[in-house]
């Protein structure tokens, strides 16, 4: 049984101090930009882009283009003008800024305990930075980002650390695994009540842990804690309305990731013969989306305790000829079916979610395990995406 452990950076791996570390930052890429825009016409639009990254639960948008569609028309200058200013920024001044952060007692031994067990480490950090930024902050801990499955950044993430999704958003691009998993934080609005909001088990890396936040303790007490804990006890359970739309909400985004290395002639390539092929994987989704997830969301919001059926979309792939589709387009129809299917059913009344129906394939059922089941075809779909991405 292999754990999955997400890091927080910030506070958590890294001693960042922010009421030191953002007047520097603020400050060095003001000095650095000058020559082109006036501070106080940066620093806003760089703090209302931020905010809108915050915000932003559009899974077809990654938070560097919700950003930079705010950003540069804000300040009047094109992305070709500026973009390479800001490269030079984070490749040649963003580091001295490491000045004001320490490395935190005990985040490099948990670290290399972590491999040296074979636990699967990914770095969950805010994606609102640039990914070189992260690479930096990352050594200022004394760590290699190379080492790490994941890390988060604002080129590839859709959501911020606001929203459950995010956390649905790293597990999907780990390849949704279906084994322990835990969320280790120091900030209980942040990082520890969304990561329980999507099912996760959490640890508050803190010396002040309070009841709310669960169990925590100092780095050194997580590792002592783990050598001698039932890792079965940490596996999710995202059977709630939160976790099973941070779920569904999330799939698309997973899927733009997953999908973006994929040349022409990757899509249509299957791992075996008896295998699905990459477009085949997507259309599917699309197809039941459109034809069988919406079809059973309408049928339980409008009639009363309805019977719900399940055509076989098995057969589909072959019937319709999936493999001359266009992947990228039928990705694209898939996210738009999928964002009319949670617009049908984000922010219903708790007692829908325990309307009574009958399905199919599992009988007596009720609205709330519907769903649910959605949200687990789409992560058993995308565990098939991601290990045939890893064959290109």
């Amino acid at each position: 049984m292999t754990l999955t452990l997400l890091l927080d950076l910030d506070d958590t791996l890294l001693d960042t101090n922010m009421g030191a570390f953002i007047p520097a930052y603020f400050q060095a890429l003001s000095k650095h930009l000058a020559q082109y825009v006036q501070p106080e016409k940066m620093l806003p639009a760089l703090m209302q882009g931020t905010q809108l990254m915050l915000a932003s639960d559009d899974p077809a948008r990654t938070l560097q283009e919700v950003f930079e569609a705010y950003f540069y028309p804000k300040l009047g200058i094109p992305k070709e003008q500026l973009n390479p200013v800001l490269e030079k920024f984070y490749d040649e001044v963003f580091p001295s800024i490491g000045a004001v952060t320490t490395k935190r007692e005990g985040a490099v031994e948990l670290v290399d305990w972590a491999f040296a067990r074979g636990y699967r480490v990914a770095v969950a950090t805010d994606p609102l930075f640039p990914l070189k930024a992260v690479h930096h902050r990352i050594r200022w801990a004394g760590l290699d980002p190379g080492r790490f499955e994941l890390i988060s950044s604002f080129e590839t993430f859709h959501f911020s650390k606001s929203h459950p999704a995010y956390f649905a958003e790293v597990l999907g691009r780990l390849g949704w695994p279906n084994e322990p998993v835990l969320m280790v934080g120091n900030d209980i609005e942040r990082d520890l009540k969304p990561a329980q909001s999507l099912g996760l088990k959490t640890y508050h890396a803190s010396d002040h842990s309070t009841p709310e936040a669960g169990r925590g303790g100092t780095l050194s007490d997580l590792r002592s804690w783990l050598e001698s804990a039932d890792l079965a006890s940490l596996e999710p359970s995202m059977q709630t309305p939160s976790a099973i739309l941070a779920v569904m909400s999330s799939t698309p985004a997973v899927l733009q990731s997953l999908v973006a290395p994929a040349s022409d002639s990757c899509w249509p390539r299957k791992p075996t013969a008896d295998e699905w092929a990459l477009v085949e994987v997507i259309c599917h989704l699309r197809d039941t989306e459109r034809e069988i997830h919406q079809m059973q969301v309408n049928t339980m919001l409008e009639e009363s305790e309805p019977f719900i059926p399940r055509p076989d979309s098995s057969v589909w792939a072959k019937e319709r000829n999936y493999l001359e589709e266009d992947g990228f387009a039928a990705l694209r129809e898939f996210t738009s079916a999928r964002a009319a299917t949670l617009a049908r059913i984000k922010g219903l009344d708790d007692a829908v979610w325990k309307l009574k129906a009958r399905h199919a394939i599992f009988g007596p059922t009720h609205f709330q395990e519907v769903i649910g089941f959605m949200a687990e075809h789409d992560r058993m779909h995308i565990q098939q995406a991601w290990n045939i991405v890893k064959t290109f």
